[in-house]
Formats: structure tokens, C-alpha cells, sequence
């Protein structure tokens, strides 16, 4: 009735490994799934292999291919993505940054527009209208020197 050449079956287990990873993302069924993409290929090209060897080779393409990932892909990855130790710390993406102030610094204690809002800075006092540069950043106070 089904008439299915085994590397169809490897694919189907492929799929299923990889919409697994894309329900509970971990980037681990992702490269058994590639391993399992693969080892179809191996039996479409070679449909001889027995049920021990596939397991066998499928053990070892798995292997390979999360070793591969670990040692390999993902330093390449963390290294291409700049700036993302910062993402979600705005306020340190802001370093080297130039506002205006829209209330004076006075006894070290301002604001400055940051887009359509205001962050509280503090630095030396400085008239209203002034322009600063954020050189650090304390919680979220910008601290502020004056601009060249």
C-alpha cells in the first residue's frame, strides 16, 4: 500500500525535528533534524544500507553536525553580532551621544532631550539650551561634560 523509499522517511524525521525546533527553540533538534535531512541524501544516493548502518551513520552526522555547530558556527556568531551586549541597555548605547540640555544644570542635577523624552543628567552646571556629551552612565542618569 505505501510504497515509501526509507530516505523519504529520513526527510519526514527531518521536518518533524526541525518544526520541533521551531516550537521549543534551542538550536539542538535543529542540527539532529540536518543530521537526519542528511543521512536521506546518503540513502538516496546508496539505498543499500541496512537498518544498523543508517543508525550508525545518523549517530555520527548528528555528532558531526552539533559538534560542528558548538565549535564551529556558533563563535562565528556571537563575534558578528556588535553591540548586542548593550541591547537592552539603553542608556549605555548613549555614551559618546550629544543632547541638549532643556533644564540647566544646577548644583549638578539637570535634563536633556533624548529623543521625544527627557533623561535627568548630571555634571557640571551649565546654562539651559547647552549641549552635552554623556560620558557614563549611573542608573538612569546620564552623567554629562560639556561638548566641544
Amino acid at each position: 500500500m505505501w510504497d515509501l523509499s526509507v530516505h523519504y522517511l529520513w526527510w519526514i524525521l527531518a521536518l518533524l525535528l526541525i518544526a520541533g525546533e521551531v516550537l521549543l527553540p534551542g538550536y539542538f533538534m535543529l542540527w539532529i533534524g540536518l543530521a537526519a535531512a542528511a543521512m536521506g541524501v546518503v540513502l538516496w544516493a546508496v539505498p543499500t544500507l541496512g537498518l544498523l548502518t543508517q543508525a550508525v551513520w545518523f549517530a555520527l552526522l548528528a555528532f558531526a553536525f552539533c559538534v560542528g555547530y558548538a565549535r564551529w558556527l556558533r563563535p562565528r556568531l556571537e563575534r558578528s553580532a556588535p553591540g548586542d551586549e548593550r541591547l537592552n541597555r539603553r542608556g549605555e548605547q548613549m555614551i559618546g551621544q550629544r543632547y541638549v540640555l532643556v533644564e540647566p544644570i544646577v548644583n549638578g542635577r539637570g535634563k536633556a532631550r533624548v529623543g521625544d523624552g527627557q533623561w535627568l543628567v548630571s555634571g557640571p552646571d551649565l546654562p539651559l539650551g547647552s549641549t552635552v556629551e554623556v560620558v557614563a552612565v549611573e542608573g538612569t542618569t546620564l552623567q554629562v561634560r560639556a561638548a566641544a
